[in-house]
């Protein structure tokens, strides 16, 4: 079995950049977890609404299938598993999974949200933090700070699953 890594936090903290450089370094595979949203999902954020635990069910555990599912190179997927129990619907489909939470200021944040043709508005960042539980002592993984670079953030991350970069 492979690593299985989630990239997380509030939109615009940079999960997919990272994860993408973090599964290039591990020779995994990136999925990004946007993709594993049903279209239901994809219209209620697109409108400005916020999901609700039960919108967030289905997904977390079609992600945490997608980490279980991985084959030897293993798997590095974006999400944002903004709660404890979130991470925890993860961990029961693919244990092991290590968890690299992506943190911030709120106005860097804010300001990486603006991207052309993505569905998260920014209007959304508020509610996000609300739900937010940070990675707790008993969990696996490791919180960074979104002023490093990718490259830092993924070296830092690859290194915690027991790689080394390059």
């Amino acid at each position: 079995m492979g690593v299985r890594v989630v990239v997380m936090g509030v939109s615009g903290s940079g999960k997919s950049t990272v994860g993408r450089v973090v599964a290039d370094a591990l020779g995994a595979s990136f999925v990004d977890g946007d993709d594993l949203h049903p279209a239901a999902n994809v219209a209620k954020m697109a409108a400005g609404i916020p999901l609700t635990d039960a919108d967030r069910e289905p997904w977390l555990r079609a992600v945490g299938r997608t980490l279980a599912d991985g084959d030897d190179t293993g798997v590095v997927v974006a999400c944002s598993a903004l709660k404890r129990s979130y991470r925890d619907l993860i961990r029961a489909e693919a244990p092991g999974t290590v968890f690299a939470e992506l943190d911030g200021p709120r106005e860097l944040l804010q300001e990486r949200m603006i991207r052309p043709g993505h569905f998260m508005p920014a209007s959304l960042l508020d509610s996000q933090l609300a739900t937010l539980e940070p990675l707790q002592a008993d969990e696996a993984g490791l919180r960074l700070d979104i002023a490093e670079s990718p490259a830092e953030l993924a070296a830092a991350i690859v290194d915690r699953v027991g790689r080394r970069v390059g």
